[in-house]
This record gives structure tokens, C-alpha cells and sequence, in this order.
């Protein structure tokens, strides 16, 4: 007798569809775990929520598109119109780039808005503008509230801040073992440390006639001076407090005030303002995490993607032969539909 080593089509491709079902229902219960573990940790701690960069809902659109192509794509090889095959199999492999360009440009938008994928904490503590010290300027001390440098009770202006930014950016580099040395001397400017004056002789911080500023607290004012260059007051987020961004604490929105927290116009106690100081910036963690374990995904399908595009190029697909191509067309779909679901759940609960 004659047996056929060759294995029965319709028992290949379920084989081969139950391996893509398989690691679709691992990627489900990968990304169940990490919408779970964000919703059990937002309800008991403190959480910052602020807008999804612009660049996050260019690349929802793109990936929709894609799948739309894909589509359109398989419905033309099973009728062998091959051109049209490879157009739009050539518009889903861009609309994946894209995809994948403006995830990218949604994180940098993020980071240009302080939200950085660093673990963070929500306030800032390292060198907060007045713990230690506070700056006079022609006479007036600059003031903090949120993230606004104030002079006279009104915001700084442009040119204020930049000045600002200027001066305090010689406070920036420091090495152990080696003190700040004042090459800036503006004397529009004066540094004051724990409400005293701070001196400067011969290039050098001292806190008073003889005694000179010590490392730690030339650290604590190099901190500082990086919260300036970076424009960051009282939060690492940048923006207005109540306006860009919020922060919740067992799910209730807090208002700031004189720079505390409050709710509902009462100030949270002296363990819960500690505590939100020494929080780290969970929300942002989970946003990064979540975000782009789905892009290795996507980037490893696109792969793929790149392989049957150039199979559809080289005429190796027809109405009889396209199973790659439908199994790389259902992975596709899941994940720009799991996409969706991501999106919706970041902006309904994040």
C-alpha cells in the first residue's frame, strides 16, 4: 500500500490556528494580570492621572486602518486579484510603521511633559524649592505653588524664568569632594539657606563669614537646581495642578492647596502628606509597562507582517494558498483589538 507522508490540509491549518489561538489566550491573560495588578494598586494608594499624549490616539487610528487593509487584502487573494493584494498588503505593512512611529512620538510627548518611564514619585522632594532653600530676586523672594515659580505674587514671565534658569544652572554639576564654584555672581540674585543669606567668598557657598556650605547641602541645592531647569516645582508632571493632571487617593480627587493636599477642602494629615511625598509614581510605571509590552508584540508581528507582504509581492499567494496569510491576519486583529481595549481602559481608568 501507498501512504501519503504529506499531512491532510484542513487538519494542518486547524493545527496551525490552534497555535495562534494558543498564544493569543497567553497574551490575554499576560495583559489581564497587568490591568488587574493596576486597578488592586490604584485602589490604595496615591495615583496620578493626566491626558494620553496625542501621539497614543494617531497610532489607535493607524493600527484600525491596518486592520481594515488586511481585511480588504484577504478578500482579494481569494478572489486571485493579486494587484490588489499587493496594495493592500502594502498600505497595512506602513499603517503598522506608523503604528509603531507614533507609540514612539506618544512617549516623547510624555517625557517632554515630565512623565518620564524612571520610577519617579509623584512630588518632588529631592531639592524642592523652600525645604532648604529659597531665592530673592531684586529684593522679592521667588515663591512655588505647584508647578508655578511666582515673583510678586504673579507668575514669572518667559524671560524671568529663563533668567532664572540661567543663574541657577552653574548649581547643577558637582563632584565629591569638590565644593560649587560661583562663576555667575548676579547680584539680582540672592541665595538664601534654612531663611539665612547664603555668602559667597572667593567663588564659595558659605552659611555664614567662616563656615563653609557642606557636601550634602550643595547636593540638596544641585537638586534644585535641576528642578528649575526642568521647570518642575512641587510635581515631577508638568502643567497645572487640576487642570493637566490630577491625583486621586483611594480613588478620591485632591485638591492642592498652599502646598498641601487636601479633600474636599480639608488638609490631609501630616502621615498622609508624608506618605504622598514618598509615593512612587505607580500610574506612570504601569502606563510605560502595559504600553509597551504590547508594542514588542506588535514590533514582532510586523516581522511577520514584513514576510507575507514580500510572499504576496513574489506571487506566492492565491485563492488556494493563503493560510500564512490568515493566520498573520487573525494575529494582526487581536492585536489592534487588544489595543483598543487597552486604550479604553487607560482612559476610563488611568
Amino acid at each position: 500500500m501507498d501512504y501519503s507522508n504529506e499531512i491532510d490540509p484542513v487538519v494542518n491549518e486547524k493545527m496551525k490556528k490552534n497555535l495562534v489561538y494558543v498564544s493569543i489566550f497567553s497574551i490575554v491573560m499576560l495583559f489581564a494580570g497587568f490591568t488587574s495588578a493596576y486597578i488592586v494598586m490604584m485602589g490604595d494608594s496615591f495615583w496620578l492621572k493626566y491626558p494620553l499624549p496625542s501621539g497614543f490616539w494617531l497610532s489607535t487610528i493607524s493600527i484600525v486602518l491596518s486592520s481594515i487593509t488586511f481585511i480588504i487584502a484577504i478578500a482579494a487573494v481569494k478572489k486571485n486579484k493579486k494587484s490588489l493584494l499587493k496594495a493592500f498588503m502594502a498600505l497595512t505593512l506602513i499603517l503598522g510603521v506608523a503604528f509603531i512611529y507614533f507609540q514612539v512620538k506618544g512617549y516623547n510627548q510624555l517625557i517632554d511633559g515630565g512623565i518620564h518611564p524612571i520610577n519617579n514619585h509623584i512630588i518632588v522632594t529631592d531639592g524642592r524649592y523652600g525645604d532648604y532653600f529659597e531665592i530673592k530676586y531684586k529684593g522679592d523672594f521667588i515663591e512655588v505653588d505647584g508647578n508655578k515659580f511666582l515673583l510678586g505674587g504673579k507668575e514669572m514671565s518667559n524671560a524671568e524664568f529663563e533668567d532664572l534658569k540661567k543663574y541657577t544652572s552653574q548649581f547643577t554639576s558637582i563632584k565629591k569632594r569638590d565644593a560649587i564654584i560661583v562663576e555667575n555672581d548676579d547680584k539680582n540674585y540672592e541665595l538664601y539657606f534654612n531663611n539665612q543669606p547664603v555668602k559667597i567668598i572667593l567663588k564659595q557657598l558659605y552659611i555664614n563669614d567662616s563656615t563653609k556650605m557642606d557636601y550634602v547641602d550643595e547636593m540638596r541645592l544641585s537638586y534644585l537646581a535641576m528642578n528649575i531647569q526642568d521647570r518642575r516645582g512641587d510635581f515631577f508632571v508638568r502643567g497645572e495642578f487640576g487642570k493637566d493632571f490630577h491625583v486621586y487617593f483611594k480613588g478620591k480627587e485632591l485638591e492642592y492647596k498652599n502646598r498641601k493636599l487636601h479633600y474636599k477642602g480639608k488638609e490631609l494629615s501630616n502621615y498622609l502628606q508624608i506618605k504622598a511625598t514618598e509615593t512612587a509614581d505607580a500610574a506612570t510605571s504601569f502606563l510605560y509597562l502595559i504600553s509597551i509590552v504590547h508594542l514588542a508584540h506588535v514590533f514582532f508581528a510586523m516581522i511577520y507582517l514584513l514576510k507575507v507582504s514580500i510572499y504576496s509581492f513574489s506571487g506566492r499567494f492565491d485563492a488556494n494558498n493563503n493560510l500564512s496569510l490568515r493566520l498573520g491576519a487573525i494575529f494582526w486583529h487581536f492585536l489592534g483589538i487588544l489595543w483598543i481595549y487597552l486604550i479604553l481602559f487607560l482612559i476610563f481608568i488611568h
